[in-house]
């Protein structure tokens, strides 16, 4: 069964000889980026590979999460959210968002521990996280079915639609001035004077001052060719959705077996809530050292397989501008689903929620995530590529703090004053001797 399709989006026709920025990446970092460039006069392109929104940017839950963030995420997290707020009405066009809350369970003291010390993360801000016990969880869900010692609800959060959000906000991008071209691979970064000159696509050159990497999974590859050391690597997720319910919660869920969230359809989106697929290539060994402190703290969730090791063995890593690469031998990852990991998903969901007995599965996907070795972004300048800017590793947060996370790329290749402190997310840290800091995990 193929993955979701998002909205189409009709590229552009003729490339352009030159513009100020490129984007590589079509997914909704790279439409927002995209989109915020244009709107101060920046002229832009964006290239993507495949389609628009067409890899993780449609695959994933559709959770516009402030709550269990890393504390270095919050404040780009609050700033998503309230752009989350007004951006249908910025785009003129549908995202699907709700500000519906998501509530996180517990089963345990420990759990609930955990929630304690992230509420009292969004004191300074003045956001509500509600630390509940087991009689205000029924309260705010009575027709749940689950033996639980409390949880966390954040009013605050919300969901969206996946296939609907990264082609509204590219088509807004292509409104105010951006140009889209999809089935355009960008096959290399080209450099005069020691700066970034141009790309060299499939399609020709474009010349440019500025670009920037948003390319999800496939950003360490590309990077790597550019002679740039991005440490990322892939984890899949698998998701499936139902047909409408009734009765069923408004609020996203998170429990240790699934999780979930309604559909604008009225169906749900169900996944497993811990079961993290990681397979095992090249990369895994090149950079087991920096990812070592993840592994341990996500082991028993952590699935290895082999599956992937072949493909991903005869990718060549360096290649000319003039030379066909990976990203137009795969035009879109679309792995297979697992399906083992969604029954048990969904059979937890049901015993939890009565409501989903009767639902029907209408569409299982799979979707690679990009992870770096701490669980946040990179948004970044790529200090020894002048002219070269990556937005990429969002370890599965992409989707909810798009909106600013886009803004913020925008802010450092303008040399605009940023959206918030950009520290934490430099690509320096992993190779300046900083230690690596997990906090929420994957």
């Amino acid at each position: 069964m193929p993955g979701p399709l998002p909205i189409s989006v009709s590229p552009d026709s003729n490339l352009p000889s030159a513009v100020d920025v490129v984007v590589i990446g079509g997914g909704i970092i790279g439409a927002m980026t995209a989109l915020e460039l244009a709107s101060e006069g920046v002229s832009v392109a964006l290239c993507e590979k495949g389609e628009i929104g067409c890899e993780q940017s449609s695959r994933n839950w559709g959770w516009v999460r402030l709550s269990q963030r890393d504390p270095r995420e919050i404040p780009l997290m609050i700033e998503a959210i309230r752009r989350w707020e007004g951006l249908d009405a910025r785009l003129g066009r549908k995202t699907g968002f709700v500000q519906s809350g998501i509530l996180f369970t517990a089963r345990n003291a420990r759990q609930m521990a955990r929630y304690e010390a992230f509420s009292r993360n969004l004191a300074e801000y003045r956001i509500d996280s509600d630390v509940l016990d087991d009689q205000g969880m029924r309260n705010l869900i009575p027709e749940h079915g689950m033996k639980l010692a409390g949880g966390l609800h954040t009013p605050f959060d919300g969901r969206a639609e996946p296939q609907l959000a990264a082609p509204a906000i590219a088509e807004a991008a292509r409104d105010a001035g951006a140009a889209l071209y999809t089935r355009c691979a960008v096959r290399s970064i080209e450099t005069s004077a020691g700066r970034v000159s141009g790309v060299a696509t499939e399609r020709g050159r474009i010349a440019c001052s500025s670009v920037v990497l948003a390319g999800g999974a496939w950003s360490r590859l590309f990077a790597g060719n550019a002679g740039v050391e991005l440490p990322q690597l892939k984890v899949m997720n698998s998701v499936l959705r139902t047909t409408p319910v009734s009765d069923g919660p408004e609020q996203g869920i998170w429990a240790d077996a699934f999780a979930l969230r309604k559909r604008a359809d009225g169906g749900y989106t169900v996944s497993s809530a811990s079961d993290k697929l990681h397979h095992l290539t090249p990369d895994t060994f090149r950079l087991a050292r920096q990812f070592l402190p993840a592994v341990r703290a996500e082991w028993s969730s952590l699935r290895l397989r082999l599956g992937r090791w072949q493909e991903e063995a005869s990718l060549p890593r360096r290649w000319a501008g003039n030379e066909r690469t990976p990203f137009e031998h795969y035009r879109m990852l679309d792995p297979a689903p697992d399906d083992r990991s969604l029954q048990r998903a969904l059979a937890a969901a049901r015993s939890a929620f009565p409501a989903l007995e009767t639902c029907e599965v209408v569409q299982s996907w799979a979707g690679m995530i990009d992870v770096t070795p701490d669980a946040i972004p990179v948004i970044s300048a790529a200090d020894s590529v002048p002219g070269l800017f990556i937005s990429t590793g969002y370890s599965g947060h992409g989707f909810g703090i798009a909106p600013a996370a886009g803004r913020l790329t925008a802010d450092l290749v303008t040399g605009t004053t940023p959206l918030v402190d950009p520290a934490p997310f430099r690509l320096s840290r992993f190779f300046d001797g900083s230690p690596v800091m997990l906090d929420a995990g994957f």
